[in-house]
């Protein structure tokens, strides 16, 4: 059923149901009230502090103190715009006074210390004056969910997402960020009306595809509406008020609290054990003790692997166990929590199919089937699921992925991913809320959003591929996660159990459970979207285009960070000019050509790691020197070298090659691997994946490693063979692969430096400040020219640190795209927008330039609307698919006329001198859904088409309805050009795609 009338009305009796059942449920459980105080605050202490413009005078500020508090010390004295049943924390009432204030407030606190009260208040608040508030979020699912909670909270509440909208003229509106920056690029009225605009899970602002959203419209949010931003803890919170408070030139409040509702136990279960280990209490206070009796037990039994690495990969530490070992210790960990009744319990994985077949297991009858429900539980599980299957049609509702998931649902075991029908989803997340599952196998999405904690928390690894390397978890993203452990009010301490096997050690550990909360950091970028967005709001404004990178969270913490630096940059002058005139020449000389040589390694690295010209060296064994953002890795061993599945990424991801490399460290630092030279006391050898970017020299020299590299005595072996190599050559110095005589590269600037790269070496060589280092010469005559040198050298680099602004790299970058825009004719001579570039304005979904292309080159026009939405397909980022993909010629021809557009695209921009990879840029666009999408157009059933493909169910409904979303924006970018044929075919189009599952009704609205 679609979102229709129907569908939503049937959305509705399924919730109605949920209620009426959970009523007579608790009828029959809950017994005598809790005995727990209600009445009573917890002490929750809580750190406030305010950020002011520059400028910015307190005496400005008319409130009555004895009402209102002052700007340092809010204090509400009034009568609450809204009543809670419980007394508030001090940080909810710190954040609640601010909002009285009418002034901006960050309230950074843990999952479930109830931040949510705060954005309650100011929709309150607004409403009490008739003022219109904007509620955002980072994801569809979680608009919907806030828009039902509201809506039964106010009443008055509307919906905006990309493919839905109910009431948008209410009062408060719950919306997507997307949608909110599409309003202000499009000046909606709306915008006029809003006091208030919360911002829920701002902490998002970091995605690397989608954070630079959030940027954009706190920038451009409107000067006289007041905001909220409610987020998981942070390490830097205000520094990003500081920067909210320069954007909108007003005040903004910081309320952080690290009180935790429920404290934590952090427990351990090792690889093949039969117990848990206590590592942290719920004080903080760490248990070297236990983890030594932990490491104990993981020597003699343990297995030390990665999941899918073999042995190649050992000594970058898994962090898991594998295969039956995993599948066993799981299973012991979840009867002990049920015969403990210390559910119910989430279960993280870092893997959608890891989820799904571990709770398979759980529920396998030859191993005696796990069941957490009682009788009227499963009646109350039968009566929901059967109520939210009316929102199916007949055919759906028999699906494999809905009859598959009923029987653990009914057991009381849950599977939550992003691979999921969004249907199952949802009744899944309801199920957990009324405590009617008590097993979830769930990925890490489900710590974001709605409050829906759990007893215990379990993880099934602590490394996690995170799309570019295999990596430990960081603090944060533990943070994040194991903050679903522990009820308020009804568990006096919450639990986490890590499944750990013996490549985790002490620090590492330490520093996952406790390190501190992730930095907010900026994900600025420039997209055409952005910029002909930006180009068409100055038109005639007078402002500048760079006004929003001026005015980026990037951009502002390159300037905070500038006093600083010039404070380190006059010590180190004045430390130069204390040394005196004497060897002025030399150190001159010598910080010179240290400096030369550098930019010319540099030059040639680049050259020699293109994956053409390095990937036949990168063989095992060979010893490569990785550079990693100024940070010198040292020499390294070539484990093996592979192409990485990058999916539908875009053009400027990742390196499209990674190494598996043993490199020297020292520890872990924030869940980080960090750099130890060959002769550090804690240095080891471990695997880590490198990108192809990092590296910065190949060696001739290639050694013997052993084939099992899990050993630490394996890894030991190589560190020494490493040491006796440097001791072999002058000052370390390994021999390189020369890139024209060894590599034949043909190219005569690459030649050039090569040649100049030895001149350079031999001079540096030959000076004395160098043979010093070597400790040729006389050490202490050359020590203040050393010393001299080192400084002058520092003083280059902080110097170049205070040149590198964010402004100048992203004002290069606009002109380069800027060029692209005039070559391709979205903007004219004079900067002016033109009628092409106001279609590309409508497109937020995909890439603008290659779908306004295609749609105004004519291919749209030539398509039958089967093959057009199928074309449009491509245009949708999904995860890849490993299914061989043929074409029937009616979809090969649209395909290639896609291509071929997309080519010319990556030529321009290529030729405007933006890092594009033709290739690379062309295959990103690759037909994944492309016949699924054309079978489903002209009428297959869904589960036919899933038979198609690999992809999960799920994925394939969110790509489509992606693809809806697109087909919208087309079809208004037809109009704005005044074509209302094409737009009333692109209709048509959208129309075919448009039924059964695929646009069910959110069981939330």
């Amino acid at each position: 059923m679609e979102a229709t009338a129907e569908g939503l009305a049937k959305a509705a009796a399924t919730r109605e149901a949920l209620k009426k059942k959970k009523r007579e449920l608790e009828l029959i459980e809950d017994g005598p009230p809790s005995k727990k105080p209600t009445g009573a605050a917890p002490s929750a202490v809580c750190t406030h502090e305010v950020a002011c413009p520059k400028g910015f005078d307190p005496s400005s500020i008319t409130l009555d103190p004895e009402l209102y508090g002052t700007l340092e010390d809010p204090q509400w004295k009034g009568k609450p715009a809204k009543e809670y049943p419980f007394v508030l924390d001090s940080f909810q009432a710190k954040a609640v006074a601010c909002v009285e204030r009418k002034e901006n407030v960050l309230v950074a606190a843990h999952t479930s210390a109830g931040k949510t009260a705060i954005a309650e208040y100011a929709i309150a608040k607004a409403f009490a004056m008739g003022q219109r508030v904007f509620y955002t979020s980072p994801i569809k699912a979680l608009s919907n969910q806030k828009f039902r909670e509201l809506s039964e909270e106010f009443g008055d509440v509307g919906l905006m997402t990309g493919d839905v909208s109910i009431n948008p003229n209410a009062a408060c509106i719950v919306m997507t960020t997307e949608i909110l920056r599409s309003m202000i690029y499009r000046g909606s009225e709306l915008l006029r009306e809003t006091a208030w605009i919360v911002f829920d899970e701002v902490h998002y602002m970091q995605d690397r595809e989608r954070g630079v959203i959030w940027e954009e419209t706190i920038i451009f949010a409107p000067k006289d509406a007041r905001m909220v931003f409610l987020s998981a803890t942070l390490s830097n919170a205000t520094e990003f008020a500081d920067w909210v408070a320069s954007v909108h030139q007003s005040p903004c409040h910081v309320v952080y609290t690290e009180f935790r509702p429920t404290p934590l136990r952090h427990f351990a279960f090792p690889s093949g054990g039969d117990g848990l280990y206590l590592v942290m209490n719920e004080f903080g206070e760490f248990r070297d003790d236990n983890f030594q009796k932990l490491q104990k037990v993981l020597g003699k039994g343990g297995d030390g692997g990665q999941e899918g690495k073999g042995k190649r990969g050992g000594g970058g530490g898994g962090g898991k166990p594998t295969g039956a070992s995993a599948a066993q210790d799981l299973r012991k960990i979840v009867m002990l929590i049920k015969e403990r009744k210390l559910d119910p319990v989430i279960v993280f994985s870092f893997s959608r199919r890891e989820c799904e077949s571990n709770a398979m297991l759980m529920a396998k009858a030859d191993l005696g089937a796990l069941d957490f429900n009682t009788q009227e539980e499963k009646e109350t599980v039968d009566a929901v699921f059967q109520s939210a299957l009316q929102c199916l049609s007949e055919k759906d509702r028999d699906l494999r992925a809905v009859a598959h998931i009923y029987p653990l649902l009914r057991c009381g075991i849950g599977i939550h991913h992003s691979g999921l029908l969004p249907i199952i989803k949802e009744v899944v997340e309801i199920l957990f809320q009324e405590q009617l599952i008590k097993c979830l196998f769930a990925t890490e999405t489900f710590a974001m959003g709605l409050n829906m904690p759990a007893r215990t928390v379990v993880f099934t690894a602590m490394r996690k591929w995170d799309g570019q390397e295999e990596r430990w978890m960081g603090s944060g993203e533990y943070i994040q996660m194991s903050g679903r452990a522990g009820r308020r009010g009804k568990d006096d301490r919450g639990m986490t159990i890590m499944m750990m096997n013996n490549s985790m050690d002490e620090a590492t550990c330490k520093a996952i459970i406790k390190g501190k909360a992730n930095p907010l950091l900026s994900s600025f970028r420039l997209s055409y979207y952005t910029l002909l967005n930006l180009m068409r709001r100055v038109e005639g404004s007078g402002a500048s285009m760079e006004y929003v990178i001026q005015h980026s969270f990037s951009q502002f913490q390159h300037e905070k960070e500038l006093p600083a630096l010039e404070a380190r940059l006059e010590e180190v002058q004045a430390a130069v000019a204390a040394i005196g005139d004497a060897g002025e020449e030399t150190a001159a000389e010598y910080t010179r050509l240290k400096t030369r040589l550098a930019e010319l390694e540099s030059t040639l690295a680049a050259e020699v790691r293109k994956p053409e010209r390095c990937l036949h060296y990168l063989r095992p064994g060979r010893l490569v020197r990785v550079v990693q953002e100024g940070v010198d890795w040292g020499w390294g061993v070539v484990v093996s070298a592979m192409r990485e599945e990058r999916g539908n990424a875009p053009p400027a991801a990742a390196p499209a090659y990674h190494m598996d490399t043993l490199l020297c460290c020292a520890g872990v630092v924030g869940g980080e691997p960090t750099p130890a030279l060959l002769d550090d006391e804690r240095g080891s050898m471990e695997v880590i994946p490198v990108p192809l970017g990092l590296l910065h020299a190949l060696s001739t020299l290639r050694i013997s490693i052993p084939q099992d590299l899990r050993p630490p005595e394996a890894r030991r072996a190589v560190l020494q063979t490493l040491k006796a190599l440097r001791g072999r050559y002058p000052g370390g110095a390994l021999p390189l692969l020369h890139p024209v005589d060894d590599m034949g590269i043909e190219d005569t600037g690459v030649a050039a430096a090569a040649a100049e790269r030895e001149e350079v070496a031999a001079a540096l060589t030959a000076n004395p400040i160098s043979k010093a280092e070597r400790g040729e010469g006389e050490a202490s005559l050359m020590a203040p020219l050393r010393e001299k040198a080192r400084l002058m050298a520092e003083a280059e680099s902080l110097a170049a640190r205070m040149r590198a602004s964010q402004l100048t790299s992203f004002r290069d970058e606009a002109r380069h795209r800027g060029a692209v825009l005039r070559k391709l004719g979205y903007v004219d001579g004079e900067g002016v927008v033109t009628l092409k570039g106001r279609v590309a304005c409508e497109i937020n979904t995909a890439d603008e330039l290659l779908a306004t292309e295609l749609m105004l080159n004519g291919t749209f026009n030539a398509l039958d609307r089967h093959q057009l939405v199928a074309m449009v397909s491509c245009l949708v980022q999904v995860e890849k698919s490993n299914e061989q993909i043929r074409l029937k010629e009616s979809l090969a021809r649209p395909l290639q006329a896609l291509q071929d557009a997309a080519r010319r695209i990556a030529e321009v921009s290529v030729e405007c001198r933006l890092e594009v990879k033709v290739d690379e840029y062309v295959e990103s666009f690759w037909p994944f859904l492309m016949d699924v999408i054309y079978a489903w157009s002209k009428g297959a059933s869904f589960a036919e088409i899933c038979e198609m493909t690999d992809l999960f169910e799920g994925s394939i409904v969110r790509a489509t309805r992606r693809l809806d979303e697109l087909m919208s924006e087309l079809e208004r970018a037809a109009l704005a050009v005044g074509d209302a044929g094409l737009a009333a075919k692109i209709a048509e189009s959208r129309d075919t795609i448009r039924r059964d599952i695929m646009f069910a009704a959110s069981l939330y609205i």
